[in-house]
């Protein structure tokens, strides 16, 4: 059964008129920089039909930064009650703001989690290369356990290295200041 999605202006008016309960699914520190107000936060890493808020004839509308996210976290959902009505925010809080309706901010800077691990995969391979050149072949083994690991994450959509960065420390919400999706 496909995903419902759902597009910001209409998100807005169920919002204004009470019928829908909206579930962000990032992780608490992008949660925290910028949010939908009245958004309840459940990170994908630990979302279950069990957690979710009570929406007593209302829509469930689930969002992340740009959609891909939530639309695992809906997959989700609905294998484990396929009678939830569920809808996926297209273009999530990217696209909230975009139209032009009201993100609560922080105003701390906060990178969000699949640019960390790009910067993370990035920086991995330039020095795994320059080593690869300047100190010893083997470790292009670095190099190429990285391009496994991209492999598998873009032909499964489970990425394990942004699982573990969700679970730093400056990726919890408390106080501190996403493609590869985390299923």
């Amino acid at each position: 059964m496909p995903i419902k999605t759902i597009d910001a202006t209409t998100l807005k008016r169920w919002v204004d008129s009470g019928e829908a309960v909206i579930v962000d699914v990032r992780e608490p520190a992008e949660h925290a920089a910028e949010n939908i107000e009245g958004a309840t936060l459940l990170p994908l890493s630990s979302i279950s039909s069990k957690l979710l808020p009570d929406t007593k004839g209302k829509k469930l509308v689930v969002h992340c930064r740009s959609g891909k996210r939530s639309s695992s976290a809906c997959e989700k959902l609905l294998a484990e009650d396929p009678s939830l009505e569920i809808y996926n925010l297209e273009g999530g809080i990217s696209s909230w703001a975009g139209a032009g309706h009201a993100v609560k901010t922080s105003g701390k800077f906060f990178l969000p989690l699949d640019r960390q691990v790009q910067l993370t995969i990035g920086l991995c391979v330039l020095i795994g290369s320059i080593l690869t050149y300047f100190v010893s072949p083997l470790f292009v083994i670095l190099t190429g356990f990285l391009g496994v690991g991209l492999t598998f994450a873009g032909a499964t959509g489970y990425c394990g290295l942004a699982m573990v960065m969700a679970r730093m420390p400056w990726n919890q919400g408390s106080g501190s200041s996403t493609s590869c999706s985390v299923k």
